[in-house]
């Protein structure tokens, strides 16, 4: 059996990461989603232990000092580690694994991981779009400011990216993503046919 690899989705706060994991998972039960720890305030609609682990800054830096993340990173002042043992035991099952993860985790990622990983930027279609799904979270001004601030540095990441999805249409942004995961799944390395018979003689 092959190993499986990881779907690093990034894009700035508003571009849909979170709703786009959600929908592709629901339409394809075989994925997995790595689920980050985070210290930061939970949400009304979120729930611990599905969106994120939800833990003081005292458990976080505790975890990252036993080694437990495969990396950490600090947005918007909080702090998130995605948990390396989940996701090792996920891939060596063979197991494609989403992680809605900020540009910084993702660069550490495929520093550590190469070939791996796929990545994909989700990118507004408008900057004043992006302004608008901000402002409909009813965010606070500042913490609007800070992550329209942040947005432009992290557009400067995109060129790292294997794809750039533009989330206008939720529908056509999922059935790209779709696309994606299925040509990645149908690479040599990964293909099914690994670990088959046919599989051996073909690379014999």
């Amino acid at each position: 059996m092959p190993e499986g690899f990881l779907v690093l989705i990034s894009g700035p706060s508003g571009s849909g990461k979170s709703t786009i994991c959600r929908k592709l998972r629901q339409r394809d039960k075989s994925l997995k989603y790595s689920v980050s720890y985070t210290t930061r305030r939970r949400r009304p609609s979120e729930r611990d232990g599905t969106d994120y682990f939800f833990v003081t800054k005292k458990q976080f830096l505790e975890m990252e000092e036993k080694g437990a993340f495969l990396e950490t990173a600090v947005v918007h002042g909080c702090h998130y580690g995605t948990p390396r043992a989940a996701i090792d035991k996920e891939i060596k099952a063979g197991n494609v694994v989403l992680m809605d993860i900020d540009v910084i985790g993702a660069e550490t990622i495929r520093r550590k991981r190469g070939e791996k990983g796929v990545s994909i930027f989700l990118l507004p279609p408008t900057w004043n779009t992006l302004e608008e799904r901000l402002r409909n979270r009813k965010d606070t001004h500042a913490s609007m400011k800070t992550r329209l601030v942040n947005a432009r540095k992290e557009f400067k990441h995109t060129k790292h990216y294997t794809y750039w999805v533009v989330n206008d249409s939720l529908q056509t942004a999922v059935r790209q993503l779709e696309s994606i995961l299925e040509a990645e799944r149908l690479k040599p390395t990964r293909h099914p046919l690994q670990g088959t018979k046919l599989g051996r003689w073909i690379r014999s």
